[in-house]
């Protein structure tokens, strides 16, 4: 494979000596050669990479990043800004992993690729600035409130509407500032404000005890959600514990290589889990979920929170595969009078990183009038990605197309999805598309038919 920025023949070596123009990975945790020498490059990931069904370059796959990987750990490619380009461009859906016949922990790999790239490459003012704002201010609620108290009268006064018709934005703001702006949900007072008790009663005999994470970005862009699910683990026999003193739990920051901050976050999401006694830990926004059944690997090398970490994440559950294990108890009631079909949209990192997929179907099935249909390419990414559609807008908006389309041809009435950044992206593409299907978090629905309430 030829990569169009590799030194040619006669000053590679040089080139690529301490002193070179670009930087190399450094000895901290590079990609795993063994990891890399799995890949046999049969291309099976090539049809399930969205990056590569979208950009149609091999460097923009599994495969050619695996390539480019090893060159680097072999010193035959430089880390260059154009080399850099092709990781950045990767969702991290995992889909490869869910293919490959041959088992390549891809996963592992860029993981590992990713922080290599924050420590070695360097990006441009604008790169750092964007990144530097979203990674402090997303992961912590309080500051991301601060950030949009001002955007509740933007929207409420009719701004953003008038802004949106007009296109003001689009000549005098950049494409990721812009994307965060599409992104924006509908704001309410409830998002400023978090007014759960510290323990929360079951209703009838409790049959668990469990934790439940807020979120961070989830919390205050869908508040709505974390209700829901906790009428429902309640109606469900579940003592429902929110500690105070949790916050992000990493996931953002793990998935685009901030290792101090994701390590800080987790071992403070540990910490506000401990002690309470708890049968299980719940999370309802994928993404989430799966970082949090990592903790094990993210904190291995650390002598305090390694064995902690393990714990914590064996009782880490997806609040639909925790419900799905246990059983649901409450009464559920028709949402509509007649039978109702929804399309489900697999979530990346509930599918292709937690392997959950039967679970939240089975849930939606047990609600009376409830037909579940299926999307054309179900498995493929909807292009939010944590916040890949702020820093790749025209990767993420042309998924994003996709992603509606195939589930809006199901006939659908309603969309079901369990992870906040797909909700705030399908809910983009739907109005961009001028479709009014609703879109709901299966919580919700849940919670609908357990008090009886009609869509």
């Amino acid at each position: 494979m030829q990569v169009s920025d590799q030194p040619n023949s006669e000053n590679r070596n040089t080139d690529l000596r301490g002193d070179s123009l670009f930087p190399a990975f450094d000895s901290k945790n590079p990609p795993n050669p063994e990891l890399i020498d799995a890949c046999v490059h049969c291309g099976f990931c090539l049809s399930t990479c969205p990056s590569y069904r979208v950009i149609g370059k091999e460097t923009d796959s599994p495969r050619g990043r695996i390539y480019l990987m090893d060159g680097i750990n072999e010193g035959e490619i430089p880390l260059s800004p154009a080399i850099a380009q092709h990781f950045d461009s990767c969702l991290g859906c995992l889909a490869c992993v869910t293919t490959c016949p041959s088992g390549v922990q891809y996963d592992q790999l860029i993981e590992a690729t990713r922080a290599q790239t924050e420590r070695n490459h360097p990006r441009s003012l604008p790169e750092q600035l964007l990144r530097k704002f979203i990674f402090a201010t997303f992961p912590y609620p309080k500051r991301l409130r601060v950030l949009l108290a001002p955007l509740l009268a933007y929207q409420k006064l009719g701004l953003q509407k008038l802004q949106r018709s007009l296109g003001w934005l689009e000549k005098l703001l950049p494409k990721q500032i812009l994307a965060m702006e599409s992104l924006l949900p509908n704001l309410t007072p409830q998002s400023f404000q978090d007014n759960f008790p510290e323990v929360i009663a079951a209703k009838g005999e409790k049959r668990y005890r469990v934790g439940m994470l807020l979120g961070c970005v989830q919390r205050v862009f869908l508040p709505e959600v974390n209700n829901a699910t906790v009428r429902v683990l309640t109606a469900n026999g579940c003592e429902v514990v929110v500690p105070k003193l949790q916050g992000c739990c990493g996931a953002l920051s793990h998935h685009q290589g901030q290792e101090a901050q994701t390590l800080e976050l987790a071992k403070q999401t540990i910490d506000a889990f401990a002690d309470l006694n708890l049968d299980a830990i719940l999370v309802n926004a994928s993404g989430c979920g799966h970082t949090l059944k990592e903790y094990g690997h993210i904190l291995k090398n650390d002598p305090d929170y390694a064995a902690k970490a393990a714990i914590f994440s064996q009782k880490v559950k997806d609040v639909q595969e925790f419900l799905d294990r246990v059983g649901l108890t409450a009464k559920l009631s028709p949402l509509q009078d007649r039978p109702l079909a929804i399309a489900y949209q697999d979530a990346c990192h509930m599918l292709h990183g937690q392997k959950i997929s039967l679970e939240p179907r089975r849930l939606l099935r047990q609600i009376p009038n409830v037909q579940l249909k299926e999307s054309i390419d179900a498995a493929l990414c909807c292009g939010s990605a944590g916040i890949y559609n702020i820093l790749q807008p025209e990767v993420g908006h042309e998924l994003g197309e996709m992603k509606v389309t195939n589930l809006t041809d199901t006939g659908a009435q309603l969309i079901a999805s369990a992870n906040v950044g797909c909700i705030t992206q399908i809910r983009k593409h739907l109005k961009l598309q001028n479709k009014n299907t609703p879109l709901m978090h299966p919580m919700e629905l849940l919670d609908y038919s357990i008090r009886g309430k009609k869509l």
